[in-house]
């Protein structure tokens, strides 16, 4: 079934090529380039372009940060904060992974 903006679509690049809009694109006249999943290929693009992070890496990033901190408090009060920080950030995690199974 097509989809309902197909004609207007269309009619939209066949008067951008008429207007000479089409010419001179980058990578014009080469093949696209290939994507492993076409449904996300323009959320990709998007984060690409714009140096974005998924949450999930920000937050495996920053639990890594903070183990590593860990290793290095001597203090008691200051590593049971840490170790709270850690498990916020744990739990934070696992909420986006969930949401990320269940979501996508």
């Amino acid at each position: 079934m097509a989809h309902p903006l197909d004609s207007l679509i269309d009619q939209i690049v066949q008067q951008a090529t008429r207007d000479g809009k089409m010419d001179d694109l980058p990578g014009a006249g080469k093949p696209l380039p290939h994507v492993d999943n076409p449904q996300d290929a323009v959320l990709a693009r998007l984060m690409k372009e714009a140096d974005a992070t998924a949450p999930i890496v920000v937050l495996r990033r920053q639990i890594l940060a903070a183990q590593d901190k860990l290793k290095t408090v001597t203090d008691e009060a200051e590593k049971r904060q840490q170790m709270l920080n850690i498990s916020e950030l744990q739990t934070k995690l696992a909420l986006e992974m969930e949401a990320f199974r269940k979501y996508g």
